[in-house]
């Protein structure tokens, strides 16, 4: 029974991390949409301009020709990945640190993007990375949660599947 509160207040410093992440995501976005105009971009590095732009789509700009019923519809997968992320953190990811801090990036990411979809039918990018005429598509602090959060879950299970393999391996 002890465990209890334990779990409780590890699941409560992860959704603070959350918080803050998407407080960092919100104000970030409000910066680029008081300082920039759509479309403007503003150099900063030979490979790296801020940029107004938004994204009616998900990653990549899919879905984003649609005409309004993507918003809707990205925005119940966010919410049903939301709340699939919040169940692990509760009940499968407790005992890794790596595992809690993926979730809990790709957790803050997708509330920063459902939180755009949801108020402007849109998301907010303003972040872009090229090279001559390669060019990533704009992005934002959220979508960087994401991608750090999906890396990181990857090396995690790696890990675990290298670990295993030789706990099985010494074993035979």
């Amino acid at each position: 029974m002890p465990k209890r509160p334990a779990a409780n207040r590890v699941m409560r410093k992860w959704l603070g991390l959350a918080v803050v992440l998407i407080v960092i995501d919100q104000a970030t976005k409000l910066i680029a949409e008081n300082t920039l105009r759509f479309g403007e971009r503003i150099n900063l590095l030979p490979v790296f301009d801020l940029t107004l732009v938004y994204n009616r789509g998900a990653a990549f700009s899919f879905l984003a020709q649609g005409d309004g019923w993507q918003r809707w519809f990205l925005s119940g997968i966010a919410i049903a990945a939301i709340v699939f992320i919040l169940w692990l953190m509760k009940t499968q990811a407790q005992d890794s640190r790596r595992m809690m801090l993926a979730l809990t990036l790709i957790l803050a990411g997708a509330v920063g993007n459902l939180i755009d979809r949801l108020l402007y039918g849109h998301v907010v990018d303003f972040l872009l990375i090229y090279w001559h005429p390669w060019y990533y598509p704009a992005f934002n602090i959220a979508d960087t949660a994401i991608t750090l959060g999906a890396i990181l879950l990857i090396w995690d299970e790696w890990r675990r599947w290298r670990k295993s393999r030789s706990n099985s391996q010494s074993q035979s």
